[in-house]
């Protein structure tokens, strides 16, 4: 966790606080604290929400934002522990839609906590996408038919998953999996119930301490012609036994 270690190294600087006194307060050796500050340990979840607590700074941005490059003030005050990300304009008034490109998809969870690498990301805007903050994620894979390789997926930032909605899809940003386009199912106390529109794919569950970001789909873009051979028949005929099944069952009830 060397964001962790750098950013309780800094608010300590900050708050011209010595490790003793920060050590004090958790409860803990003054060893046992600089272990953490120089990133040679991982403190255990108790002694994080300590330092939460103390600092007045939510985990989230603890673990995965680069903290000195948002005013302190600002930081320490965010109501409900939201991380702020900031909505960009361009001259005519619409968001300005950052743009993760294919070959860096990866590189963005080093850098989405960083407004300087957000803001040298190239940019489109969509004046039918309002009221929110958008972003633009490379689609990849088969998973989530008809978006494949060549698509990109815009998303509404989401600042909460009590705010997600089930069976709509979304956009994770996680620690194991990078960028996921997926549909969500269901939650857990521990983690949300995600699935594939691929049925090839079997549902599985994703940590919530795994998540770094959730954007709600809001558009998709796609830059390759879709060619109709490449239509999973054998989903097609799935979907339209379950419709015929439907109708049957509707003519029934009005019956």
């Amino acid at each position: 966790m060397s964001i962790l270690a750098d950013n309780i190294r800094f608010l300590r600087g900050q708050l011209k606080l010595t490790q003793q006194k920060v050590a004090d307060a958790l409860l803990i050796s003054r060893g046992r604290y600089s272990k953490y500050e120089d990133s040679a340990a991982d403190p255990p979840i108790d002694i994080l929400l300590k330092i939460s607590k103390y600092f007045n700074v939510s985990i989230d941005l603890l673990i995965s934002v680069d903290i000195k490059k948002y005013p302190l003030d600002t930081v320490m005050n965010l109501p409900g522990n939201k991380i702020v990300i900031p909505v960009a304009v361009d001259s005519s008034g619409d968001n300005k839609i950052e743009i993760i490109p294919h070959k860096a998809s990866m590189g963005y969870l080093n850098g989405y906590g960083d407004p300087e690498y957000i803001e040298n990301l190239q940019t489109i805007s969509l004046p039918f996408l309002r009221n929110g903050k958008f972003r633009a994620f490379p689609a990849e894979g088969d998973s989530m038919p008809p978006y494949n390789d060549g698509t990109f997926i815009v998303g509404k930032f989401v600042e909460h998953p009590d705010l997600m909605t089930k069976n709509r899809t979304y956009i994770f940003v996680t620690r194991s999996e990078g960028v996921t386009y997926k549909r969500y199912i269901d939650r857990t106390a521990a983690g949300l119930w995600l699935s594939a529109d691929n049925s090839f794919y079997k549902p599985y569950e994703i940590k919530l301490t795994d998540i770094y970001e959730i954007w709600e789909f809001a558009c998709a873009i796609n830059t390759e012609e879709f060619l109709l051979n490449n239509l999973d028949t054998t989903n097609l005929k799935d979907v339209l036994d379950n419709l015929q099944k439907d109708i049957q069952k509707l003519r029934k009830q009005l019956d």
